[in-house]
């Protein structure tokens, strides 16, 4: 495939296009589509609406470099899960101390946002079912990995990742952890995932909570 970038409009087109394909992966499994937000969500939504399948949000969070935040060194998700990136670690000599305050500080506020996108309802029950994790993009796949292993012991059947787009050397490493990884476009020059977006406009926490809304509303009409 080629490195160029070939562009989706925005998050809701990319879950268009990205449906299809998950709808195959699952067949006529019991299926939820669990979304990493906050840019998941839109892609995520598209997704559970052509599978008319139920929409939940996976909280994960990055654990950024203190002196270069966009630089990441693991990621946190819900269950208190944590994932370290060691070679990363231990070449900028990040102490433990310092490991442990970022994760606390990343904690208190994965908390708030579970709070805030669920309105203190309580999780979807996975149980038996096949989870898909969505995301808009997937370059190392730190907050992905962490989404997985806080599946672990939820009780999931089958557990698949989809994805838009991302890096190539990073889907091959996914699938040793999923069950299925499902990726439209791969790119060994990945680059940022907003290149390959025309619209990569950030997605607020209002637009999450009313995306999760008109989800459950469309659940439970059908």
């Amino acid at each position: 495939m080629s490195d160029a970038p070939v562009k989706f409009i925005d998050r809701r087109d990319a879950g268009r296009q990205l449906a299809p394909a998950v709808e195959a992966a699952v067949g006529e499994d019991d299926a939820v589509i669990l979304a990493l937000p906050r840019g998941g969500v839109p892609v995520g939504y598209e997704v559970s609406t052509r599978l008319g399948v139920p929409l939940d949000v996976l909280v994960v969070r990055k654990l950024g470099v203190p002196w270069q935040p966009e630089l990441a060194f693991g990621a946190i998700a819900t269950g208190d899960i944590v994932v370290l990136n060691d070679d990363h670690v231990k070449a900028l000599g990040l102490g433990q101390e310092m490991i442990h305050d970022i994760v606390e500080r990343e904690h208190t506020e994965l908390k708030v946002r579970e709070k805030l996108y669920r309105d203190g309802c309580a999780p979807i029950d996975i149980a038996g079912k096949t989870v898909v994790v969505v995301d808009d993009g997937i370059a190392t796949g730190y907050t992905v990995r962490a989404a997985l292993k806080s599946l672990e012991h939820r009780g999931a059947k089958r557990r698949i990742v989809a994805s838009p787009v991302a890096a190539a050397g990073t889907v091959r490493a996914l699938e040793e952890d999923a069950d299925q990884v499902i990726c439209l476009k791969t790119s060994v020059a990945f680059g940022a995932v907003g290149r390959w977006y025309d619209d990569f406009a950030p997605v607020f926490d209002l637009e999450v909570r009313e995306l999760l809304g008109n989800a459950s509303r469309q659940e439970s009409s059908a």
